[in-house]
């Protein structure tokens, strides 16, 4: 048996009776998924995906970091080189690699969900090995040449009710026009991801004002004019079913400026080369920007603070973004969102939803911020957390501050299409595991234990993210 069926309840008998019964009323409930980074090609162009290589291992950073953590060349699994060097092309070599790697992944969320997709998609029954991995790629292959694969019929058959791609200010949302020409009814949103624009360390951050001043026929030389483009660029999004921003700051850290001392900021950091001081002050204003802009047309931001992005220097140079190399690190989150919440915390009609990387955080800071603040809400374990024991330590470190209806149920975060299903299921299993912990204990009846359940897998996310 590749999963257990009963896997991440809880081991003493009575609790994990009450975890049955409440995974079963909630098992099969529709996905929220409200933040991510699949790709909207797919389901605009509905085309089938290439091979089980290009699928699994070449654009999932969880896989690869691991192999390279153990001296895998990320050139030998497929990843492209900026420079153009030459890499492995043939897909069944890399997926060899890949299964000969396999027991690398054990007790972590990554085989539980590649485990989970193997089995519930595909039919596997044995683990993935050596001697094994020509028949996998074989069955998978076939399989993806099916119409029940493609990516269209795949999200009907995971029960989507709504997705959230993430997209750039400088993105034109081709796809998106695709699948709003095409009639297909499954529902792909965008989310504003202003990083690019926002971010005056960012590679051709420059270049990328110049580009959004032609984009929204905006003067982005100037500070006005810079934020005009940011509502127009939002607008826009909007008109793509975009609910959300999202922002990928380094730190939590936000700013009120004066308007003298903003435009004098925006000046330094547009014309000149920026120091990481006023960087970073121009990323905390940016934010306290953004959520004024949030309380005039709704959307919901989100911070997802806290990672040191490539860190991997080397790596960086060579393959770019987003190889793996992001670490977490210490976050401060009470200085940091004073200035923002001097101004909109106690805003009954914004929604702030924080995210963290440093676990730290949650009981000392995050959860007694959300406990109080109206327009604060606590994002899911994320990341390196999104894991089971980092799910559980998140329940028990915020529940007893910020209650539950603080929280905002659970968003997958990923590019790997398969393992939507797989992530949202953990999800689900550890929250019915810790409810039925709390029923036991006579901390709650079971009768709200159904409900919470209800709350957490579908009712939150849907509320919180206005879908």
């Amino acid at each position: 048996m590749l999963i257990h069926p009963d896997r991440l309840f809880p081991v003493e008998p009575a609790a994990r009776e009450v975890a049955r019964r409440l995974y079963a009323e909630i098992r099969d409930l529709p996905i929220i998924s409200p933040h991510g980074h699949t790709d909207p090609r797919w389901y605009a162009e509905n085309e089938p995906f290439p091979d089980p290589a290009t699928l699994f291992v070449i654009p999932d950073h969880y896989i690869f970091r691991m192999l390279y953590s153990q001296g895998v060349r990320l050139e030998d699994l497929g990843i492209p080189v900026k420079e153009g060097s030459e890499v492995e092309r043939d897909p069944r070599v890399i997926w060899r690699r890949f299964a000969a790697h396999y027991h690398l992944f054990r007790g972590t969320p990554t085989r539980a969900w590649l485990d989970h997709t193997f089995a519930t998609l595909f039919g596997f029954t044995e683990r993935l090995t050596s001697a094994n991995a020509d028949a996998y790629y074989d069955r998978i292959d076939a399989a993806l040449r099916r119409p029940e694969f493609r990516p269209r019929a795949l999200f009907e058959r995971f029960q989507i009710e709504a997705i959230a791609t993430t997209e750039s200010p400088l993105d034109p949302l081709k796809h998106h026009e695709t699948l709003r020409q095409s009639g297909w009814k499954g529902r792909v949103v965008t989310a504003y991801r202003p990083d690019p624009v926002v971010d005056p360390e960012f590679e051709s951050f420059r270049q990328n004002l110049a580009r959004f001043g032609e984009i929204t026929e905006c003067d982005t030389s100037t500070w006005s004019g810079y934020l005009e483009a940011h509502r127009r660029r939002r607008a826009f999004f909007r008109g793509y079913g975009a609910t959300s921003t999202d922002h990928g700051h380094p730190t939590a850290r936000t700013a009120n400026l004066s308007q003298a001392d903003a435009e004098a900021l925006f000046r330094r950091v547009s014309t000149e080369s920026a120091s990481p001081e006023d960087a970073e002050l121009f990323r905390a204003q940016m934010l306290t920007e953004m959520a004024a802009m949030s309380v005039e047309d709704g959307m919901v931001l989100q911070i997802h603070p806290g990672s040191f992005r490539n860190h991997n220097e080397a790596l960086f140079r060579r393959f770019g973004r987003d190889m793996g190399a992001d670490i977490p690190s210490q976050t401060d989150y009470v200085r940091a969102l004073k200035p923002l919440l001097d101004r909109f915390g106690n805003e009954p009609n914004l929604t702030i939803i924080v995210f963290t990387l440093d676990e730290t955080s949650y009981s000392r800071e995050l959860a007694p911020l959300a406990g109080h603040y109206p327009a604060l809400r606590l994002g899911p374990a994320w990341w390196f957390f999104d894991a089971p024991e980092g799910m559980r330590r998140f329940r028990e470190l915020t529940t007893e501050t910020a209650g539950f209806y603080n929280t905002v149920g659970f968003n997958d975060d990923t590019r790997a299409y398969l393992s939507i299903p797989a992530r949202h299921d953990v999800a689900r299993r550890v929250d019915c595991a810790y409810l039925a912990n709390l029923v036991v204990t006579h901390r709650l009846d079971e009768n709200e234990a159904h409900e919470v359940a209800y709350d957490l897998a579908y009712r939150l996310a849907k509320v919180a993210y206005k879908l």
